[in-house]
């Protein structure tokens, strides 16, 4: 018969015998804490501590990968849900849009009298059914725009630097309405779909893509940009444009260290501090 000593129990369970143990650190482990391995079986920890050593796959300009582009999802959804809003409550448009302030004699509003959450909540309003050159289709044109870019920007920067991105020239697109045309009212997400549309272009280059496509997508957006003058709010286009495409190019050709991230946010940060201080300034002039 076999003594005491030489029984082997798992070093997780000690009541369970064992006669197996973790190829990687030699601990006897019992039926119940084996995990298959390419060859024979792991205890949980070492399992664990492989899954943290393993390098997580990242986009190219050093964003997480991810297969579902959750945030144009969540995107579309937000500015969906604002336009059901806009049909059930006919001030949402005047207490939301991008406007700097209204005429003297009128009661003060805007972002000049510090409504400053228009600069972005206009972002994602759009024109009433009935109202404005193009009533529905300004939001459908709009979304499905925002689906056909954002799904592919967003698996190339990943979701947190996608968002910054959108966010930044919805931005960028509102401010340059409040420098250009104060006292229009303006809504809708195309500035910051025309960001999209930069990043598109700018990370198509950075990839080495076949650029005949890009080129004419490039072009007809440009297009759309100088026809867009004389029935949208041009200015958010090109706000948009302009700063989607300085977003881009900071996350496209920022050194691949570890000093990246931090360039990428310094990046941001500096373009959102100096988009405040031009608000800034025009509200100062304003009011």
């Amino acid at each position: 018969m076999e003594s005491e000593s030489t029984i082997t129990t798992c070093y997780r369970h000690p009541q369970v015998e064992s006669r197996v143990s973790c190829t990687r650190c030699e601990r006897f482990i019992c039926p119940d804490c084996m995990r298959e391995a390419a060859v024979g079986h792991q205890c949980p920890d070492c399992v664990r501590e492989g899954a943290r050593s393993v390098r997580r796959a990242r986009t190219v300009v050093g964003g997480r990968v991810s297969a579902v582009p959750l945030v144009t999802y969540v995107l579309i959804g937000l500015n969906v849900l604002a336009y059901l809003a806009e049909a059930v409550d006919d001030g949402v448009v005047d207490r939301f849009a991008v406007l700097g302030t209204v005429p003297p004699g009128y009661v003060p509003w805007g972002v000049a009298h510090g409504e400053w959450y228009r600069l972005l909540t206009g972002a994602f309003l759009h024109q009433p059914p009935t109202q404005g050159t193009f009533g529905i289709l300004h939001i459908v044109m709009n979304m499905v725009s925002l689906w056909n870019l954002g799904r592919v920007v967003e698996s190339q920067l990943g979701r947190i630097r996608y968002l910054a991105l959108y966010l930044l020239s919805a931005l960028g697109g509102s401010v340059l309405v409040l420098l250009m045309a104060p006292m229009v009212v303006t809504v809708g997400a195309s500035g910051a779909i025309f960001g999209v549309g930069a990043a598109y272009y700018v990370l198509a280059r950075r990839l080495g893509a076949d650029m005949s496509q890009v080129n004419r997508f490039m072009a007809g957006l440009l297009l759309w940009l100088v026809i867009s003058a004389g029935l949208t709010a041009w200015q958010a286009h090109l706000g948009g444009l302009l700063t989607g495409g300085a977003v881009a190019l900071a996350f496209a050709h920022a050194p691949r260290d570890r000093r990246r991230p931090w360039i990428q946010a310094g990046a941001c940060g500096v373009l959102l501090v100096l988009l405040l201080v031009c608000a800034w300034a025009k509200v100062q002039q304003l009011s």
